[in-house]
This record gives C-alpha cells, structure tokens and sequence, in this order.
C-alpha cells in the first residue's frame, strides 16, 4: 500500500465509538491496520488495491477513502488513464449504501473541484460529467445529513464560480424547482426554497428573473407551510437586491405587502428585520406611498416583539430616503461616497435654530400625539432664542444683513431658503418704469408688491428645474394671490363714502355690541367709526385701535380677530387729524404682508418633505419612557445608534426636528446610550456644520468629556476629528482640558492613555508651537513615563512629533528648551527606565530625523553617548542598539569629515569591550544574527 496518501485526521473519535478505546495518539500502525485491513498483498498496484479498499466490506476503510479523495487525486491524476480510474472510483463510491460515506464523499466536491480547475485544466469537463451529477443526486437524497452536505457543496460552489452557467440553468435550476413544488415533501420544498433564495443572489440577473423568480412568489405565498414563508421573507431583501428595481416593484412589493400582514407574528418580524434592504431597492415613489404605511403598521403591531424589531429597523428605514445630492455627500476619484466639507450654512436653518419656538420641534410633533411625552420635551430651545419682544422681527432683522455672500454671485441654496422679505434688496434693483415714486393716496403698497413680485416669478421660470426654486417660488405666488386679495378693499376705498353712520367703540365700557374699527388690518367693511357711548363727545370722530402699530398704549380691541381677550380697562382717545380712509388700509396691508411672510416661514420650519412626516413622528417618540416600557428597554440606544444617518438623510436644514431628540439621548441615565452618541458626534458634526456643531453639540460634547469613561473613550477615539470641525478660538479652549483626560476612573485602564496618546499625535497640527509648548508638552512629557511599556512608546512617537512640529515652524527656541526638559526629567532620572526611555527617544529623533542633524548633535547627543556608562546592563544595550541600528545608518553621521564620528565610534568600540554579553553583541561589527533598521521600538527590550 505504498505510495497511496491517506488522510487520517480526527479519527480518534470514530475508534472511541466503536470500541477502540484503549488505541492512544502513538499507536497509528495499529489504527491504519484496523480501518484498511491490510492482507499483505504485495502484487497489487496502488490503484487496484485503492479500488480494494475503497469497496470494501468495512465501513471505515471506505470512510477513509472518501475522506482522501484529494490527495489521491493529487497523486494519481497526472495521466488521463490514472485521472479515469480515480474518477470511476468516486462515482462507484457516491452509491455506497452508507449514508456518513455518501456524506464524506459530498463534503469533498469543493474542494476536489477547485483542484480540478486550477491544477487539471486538461480534464475541462471532469466536474460537469462526473461531480455535478453526484450533487444534483444527493440534493433528493433520503438522507438528511447527506442533503444537507450536498446544499452546503452547492452554496460553496456558488460562491466561488466553480459552475458554469449552462449546467447552471439546466442541470441544477430544474431540479430544486421539482424539489420546491407544491407537491412535493413538505422537508424537500423547506431546503429547496432555502437554496433558491440564496441561488438568487449568486446568479445572473435574467437567469434569476426567467427561472427562480416566478416560483419564489409561489412560496411567498404557501398557505400550508409557515417555515416556507419564512425563509422568503429572511432572503426578501437579497431577492430584491438581485433582480432589480423593476421586477422588484413589480412582482416582489404585492408579495412583501401580504407577508408583512401574515397572521404569525414571526413572520412580520423577519420582514420588519429585512424592510431595509427592501426599500433599497424600490423608488422614492414606492418607499413612500407603499413601504411607509405598511412600516407603520409594523410600528403599531399587537405583538410587542414585532414591534420591537420595527423601531430598531425605523433609522435604517428612515436613512434610505436620503438622496445624496441634498444630502451633502459626493464621490470621490476612488469610488467612495463621502460628506461634502461644510461651507456656510443657509439662512434658513439659522432662523430655525434661532427661534425654534417657532420651529416644530421634535419634542412637540411627539408630545403632540402622545400624552406620556417626557416633561423635558416641553422645553424646546428657549435658551437659544433672544427675546426682544417680535420674533417676526428678529427673524427679518438677522436675514437682511447678508453677510457672507459675494456680490453679483447666485447661489440657490444660500439665496432660494430665505424668507421673503429676504429680497428686498434684490427687488431695489429691478429697473422701474418711473424714476420718481408714486403717490401712496393713488397707488396702494400691495400694488407694488403685486408688480415687483410678478417681476420675480417671470425671472424664476428659466430655473423651475431646481427644487429649491420651486419652493420659493410657491411662497411668492402664495404672496402675489395675498396682495391681490388685499387689493380689492382698497379699490372699494375710493368710491364715495355715504354718510357716517354712528355705531359704538368697543373700547368704552358702556358699550353692549362689539363693532369693528377700521384701523385694525382684518376690518372688512371701511366705515368710520365715532364713539357714541361717550357722554362728552359732542360729534362722532373717528377713534382709533389700540391693538394696531400707531397706538401707543397696550390695550385690546375685541374687533381685531388677533387678541385673546377684551380690555375695556381704558377709552381711547379720540384724534384731533381723522385719518383719512385710503391709507390706513395701506399701511395695514404692508404688516398683514409681513406677518403672512413669517407665517410662512414659521409653516416652512414645521414641515419637512424628505421622509414621511409619521416616520418621523415615530421615530422622535423612540425617547419617550412609555417606549422602553412598552416595546424595548433598549430602544433609546437603538434610536441613538441610527441618528446619524436619519440626520443625514433630512439634511441640516432640517436639524431642529432632532435636536430635542440628541439632547435627550445625551442626556438618557443608560450610559450604554450616551456611549453610542459618544462615537458618532464626529459624524455628526460633519452633517452638521460648524454653526450647528458650535451651538448644539459643542455642549453636549463637553459633557460627555466629563462622563463615565465608558463615554470618555468615546470622544477621545475621534478627539481629532470633533476639534478639527471646530472654529480655531472656540478649539483652543479644549488645550485646558485634554490634561483631564491623564485621570481615569480605573488606573489599570492603560488603553486610554494609549488612546490620548494618539489622538495627541493627530491634533498637534491644530494648534501652534506655543500652544503645544504652554499645554500639551506637559501631557507628552507625563506619557513618557508612564508604568506601562506600550503607553510610553507611543508617547515617544508623540515627542517627535512636537519636536518636528517646533523646528518646521523655525521655533528653534522652543525646540531648545523642550529637550533640555527631556534631559532633565529622562537623562538624569533616578530609575533606570527613565534614563532607558531617553535612549529610546534619541533612538526615534534620529530615524524620523524630526529636527535638523546639526541640533541633535549639538543637544542631545553628548547626552546619549554619557549613557555608555550607565550601571545598568539594559539602559547601555538600548544605546548601543541606538548607535549602531540607527545613528551609524544615516548619512550625516557615517560622511567623511564628520567632527562627530570619530567620537561615535570610539564610544562603540569601548561597549564592545563591555562586561555584558548583550551589549557586546548589539555594539558588534557583524553580530552573529542580523539586525535591519526597521526593527521597531517594541522589538528592543523593556
């Protein structure tokens, strides 16, 4: 039996089975004896006596050979004559009676065919005439564990392109269609659809579409069996993704709907799981009209664990509404999609922030529908607003100024978003008819406004295109139809006025029926009215509103359909001047514009269009502490984990519906929750901008820097990323606080240090030398000498770095002084780590070549080369690694002439003479084992 391969592998469990207890590691004679029965039949060649065994009467010898299949072919398949023998063999053997040698041969077909394929490729079609029928035979095998073999081959196969196509469609495709016919065994139809949802995936599109797809809608419907359903609801997401957008919303979508309404629970969990990638690959029209409705059932289902898979998949859901060109994102050169850097932010989110009492807050949309609503989210964002008494006015005055927008430059996203009083300015410059102004008395303002407006909507046709410009021009036409409807009191105004009839002022308190004032704007008919309840007036004169702009005491007229309640506590007071009756409606006229304006711009800030208004709802009300008693202890993080890409998917234009939200989950009590947004706040504040981030985050930030460390490690694994947002004032006041970061919660948790340590290498170019010297060469300095090894390596990785950062500035002075500090605290230490920690620094100055060699040489060198002395047998093998591995290396130091050298040398010479064998090795000429430059510093000894 020499020169057959066997494999003998994991075969101590079969020998304990069936008696072969006593048999231990070291008798393998013994073990091949008992599996292969050898009579001692010498005459035999290899391939007769592999025929012999591989039929033999013993289960165990045709296990073996089986098992060894490869390595037989490896050895015996050089000849086509050899290849054929084998090749008979395999297939005599997939019709052993023995279901665990059917099961040993399946689990061989990978990799026997991936052999085939890239050592035999004279035997092309060895696989489809001889292996393939072997799988397609066992996939209706009467064995379970031989057919669940034969799928596992199956999918490996698949996934490694190792069938081809034809075979594909004709060979395997129709028989896991019979497998999954309706008449077919119940087992056989369950690992059927299972292949053919994974099938799916792994072939081409229009061979899946012609051949799979028709009868995986089939199974989506089976009445009879609940596990079918099921695994085409595991697998719809992957279905989908497979045959595309169309065959999806065709064929795919009426499938989902009747699954998501399944009357077993399970089954509108598993599609509440894959709703994700479902909407994928659906249109925007389609996710909106049909996936958000039947999300929200999903969201209000009976059963509490279909619920609770529906809120943790509601921010995925909510992120595939995002579209990439509001969003903020664009692709790079390499293919990747990114955020675009933040420029200015608009206007109108401003106002939004600003004065987010006028903005639908998220707290509110919530509390709105749900009475249990927690009490902070009352709270929405008074602190943010400056009362000066008219926000409507503080809204105008902050979008007049226009700061920050060249001249003669269109921008639709900075200019369209602004309310519109925004454009008066831009109006000014509209060319005229008539240099000089009209007469108010003959040309009311709303005609004006009329005019100026129609000159703007016939400017904005060329950009209808623009989504932007649509909006804004919605508002103006909503405007233009405003200023027409108050023109036509003002027309009736110039007719001839009758005779004054004296009715009562509701101002005075004798007065039983509330009339109307004319100098209120929402007057209907422009009849003077006089005072006739006054005992002293002696002709009716005209009286004025105190609720209107003229009046200077605060009292109420009832008329005016804008007060809350009467004020009879004061009598106006009757002007000597009547005004007359075709201006005052003017002037009223120009402040209803104005507080429509702002009305408008108040509904603007409320409504949002990119993602299902009770989609939104739903997932704003994720903090409410009805939720985790109700759906999920844990939502609050779930929430939290998918805000980033919710807030994306609206746009920062849109923050003020998340903000209430964030600083809730900033402030939830499970520091699990506070950790996720820890993590993520740098994303965040890309999404951001860095006036969203400077009012919104920037506090939560300097919270979570005072938090458990738990959260801590948060912030500080994106420390860099979070600074380098930020305006370079506001991100200086974080020099004082980074020292913070030195204390710990547990002194043992060394890995924080490590992690300041690196985020310290990265924020070094955000500040100047000064700063690095005055706050951040104290921590660099505290790192060196730190207890743990891997923490003081990197800190001196961070040393060069601030001594890089001080000589490519020309702060020689400070690089002067920085080192005689590292002198000081590491030369001239009591502790031998100390003075073995500066060898390490010299070792690492040198080999980034971080300062100019003439600086070393003058600075540090005498420093080092006074360490050969050292009692400590450690301290001089680092320095002699450090003079011969890196120092002698470099140009400068080995170049003729070198005043230097000579005494580098000397130094060498007199450690090879050392006492110590390992500082006599590593000061060597030619050490007996080599030693590269590139050895790093955790290599050398600690």
């Amino acid at each position: 039996m020499a020169g057959i391969p066997l494999y003998f592998v994991d075969l101590q469990d079969d020998l304990d089975d069936f008696g072969f207890e006593d048999y231990g590691p070291d008798c393998e004679s013994m073990r091949i004896s008992a599996f292969l029965d050898i009579p001692g039949q010498d005459n035999l060649t290899p391939l007769a006596r592999l025929e012999k065994y591989a039929f033999s009467d013993n289960i165990f010898n045709r296990q073996i050979i089986a098992r060894g299949l490869l390595d037989v072919l490896r050895d015996f398949s050089s000849t086509e004559d050899d290849f054929l023998t084998v090749m008979e063999i395999v297939v005599r053997l997939s019709e052993d009676s023995e279901p665990t040698v059917r099961t040993e041969l399946m689990e061989q077909i990978p990799q026997i065919t991936l052999f085939l394929q890239e050592s035999r490729p004279q035997f092309p079609r060895a696989f489809s005439e001889y292996l393939l029928p072997i799988l397609v035979r066992y996939l209706t095998d009467s064995n379970n564990q031989v057919r669940k073999a034969s799928q596992e081959a199956l999918l490996i196969l698949l996934e490694q392109d190792l069938i081809d196509q034809s075979d594909l469609e004709y060979r395997v495709c129709p028989i896991l269609l019979e497998l999954s016919s309706p008449e077919n065994d119940d087992e056989f139809k369950v690992e059927a659809v299972n292949i053919i949802c994974k099938m799916i995936s792994m072939l081409g599109r229009q061979t899946a579409e012609q051949m799979l797809l028709p009868r995986f809608c089939e199974l989506c419907s089976d009445s009879k069996l609940f596990q079918v359903r099921k695994v085409c609801a595991a697998n719809f997401g992957d279905v989908c993704n497979a045959v595309g957008q169309e065959s999806t919303e065709k064929y795919l979508i009426p499938k989902f709907l009747e699954l998501c309404s399944d009357s077993a629970w399970g089954m509108r969990k598993v599609c509440a799981e894959c709703f994700m990638a479902v909407s994928y690959t659906t249109s925007s029209e389609m996710r909106r009209t049909k996936l958000s409705p039947l999300f929200i059932n999903l969201i209000s289902d009976p059963c509490r664990w279909v619920r609770q898979t529906a809120f943790q998949s509601l921010g995925p859901f909510i992120s595939t509404f995002a579209n990439p060109s509001t969003a903020g994102l664009y692709v790079k050169e390499d293919g990747t999609l990114s955020i675009r850097p933040p420029t200015e932010d608009t206007q109108y989110s401003k106002d939004c922030s600003s004065s987010s009492a006028k903005c639908a807050a998220p707290s509110q949309i919530s509390s709105s529908k749900d009475p249990q609503a927690s009490p902070m989210d009352s709270i929405t964002g008074i602190s943010t607003l400056e009362d000066d008494g008219n926000p409507g006015r503080r809204l105008l005055g902050s979008n007049v100024s226009g700061e920050g927008r060249p001249p003669d430059v269109f921008n639709s996203f900075l200019f369209w978003r602004s309310p519109l009083p925004d454009i008066t300015e831009e109006l000014e410059l509209l060319p005229v008819e008539s240099p000089l102004e009209p007469d108010p008395s003959t040309v009311p303002k709303s005609c004006l406004a009329s005019r100026d407006i129609e000159k703007v909507l016939q400017s904005l046709q060329g950009h209808m295109d623009d989504p932007d410009v649509q909006a804004q021009v919605e508002v103006l036409s909503a405007a233009l139809r405003a200023a027409e409807l108050d023109s036509s009191p003002q027309e009736e105004n110039k007719q001839p006025l009758e005779e004054p009839t004296p009715t009562t002022c509701t101002a005075c308190p004798d007065t039983e029926e509330p009339t109307t004032c004319v100098a209120c704007p929402k007057t209907e008919e422009p009849t003077p009215t006089t005072c006739t309840a006054c005992p002293n007036t002696e002709e009716p004169t005209p009286t004025t509103c105190t609720a209107c702009p003229d009046t200077e005491e605060p009292t109420t007229c009832t008329a005016c359909p804008d007060t809350e309640e009467e004020d009879h506590s004061e009598r106006t007071v009757p002007s000597e001047d009547p005004i007359p009756d075709n201006e005052a409606p003017v002037h009223n006229d120009s402040l209803q514009e104005e507080e429509d304006t702002m009305n408008q711009e108040e509904e603007k800030c409320k409504i949002q269009d990119v993602v299902p208004q009770p989609l939104l709802d739903q997932y704003l009300s994720m903090t409410d502490p009805v939720r985790a008693q109700t759906v999920d202890t844990e939502i609050t993080k779930h929430c939290a984990y998918s805000l980033p890409g919710v807030a994306l998917t609206l746009g920062r234009q849109n923050w003020h519906f998340l903000k209430d939200t964030y600083e809730t989950l900033a402030a939830d009590v499970q520091w699990k929750v506070r950790r996720t947004l820890a993590f993520s706040i740098h994303e965040l504040a890309v999404i951001l901008g860095d006036k969203l981030t400077a009012a919104d985050l920037v506090p939560i930030f300097n919270g979570f820097l005072k938090d458990l460390d738990e959260v801590r490690i948060g912030v500080l694994k994106h420390l860099y990323d979070f600074l380098k947002l930020l305006h370079a004032d506001m991100r200086r006041d974080y020099l004082y606080q980074l020292q913070e970061f030195l204390t710990t919660d547990n002194i043992r948790n060394w890995r924080f240090r490590y992690e300041l340590a690196e985020q310290m290498i990265l924020i070094l170019e955000l500040y100047s030398p000064k700063d690095i010297y005055d706050y951040l060469r104290v921590i660099a300095l505290t790192l060196c000498s730190d207890k743990v090894s891997e923490v003081r390596w990197i800190s001196f990785k961070l040393v060069v770095e601030i001594l890089r950062k001080f000589y490519s500035n020309g702060e020689t002075e400070l690089g002067i002084n920085f080192i005689n500090e590292l002198i000081v605290q590491f030369r001239h230490s009591n502790k031998w780590v100390g003075r073995q920690a500066f060898a390490f620094i010299c070792q690492a100055v040198v080999q980034e070549e971080c300062m100019p060699a003439e600086q070393f040489v003058t600075h540090l060198l005498p420093s080092l080369l006074s360490l050969a002395s050292d009692p400590v047998p450690n301290v001089r093998v680092l320095l002699a690694k450090a003079l011969k591995q890196t120092l002698l290396e470099k140009a400068y130091f080995t170049s003729l002439g070198n005043p230097h050298l000579e005494t580098v040398e000397k130094t060498v010479q007199a450690m090879q003479l050392d006492r110590d064998q390992d500082v006599r090795f590593f000061s060597a000429t030619e050490p007996k084992r080599p030693l590269t430059s590139s050895t790093s510093l955790e290599q050398s000894v600690d």
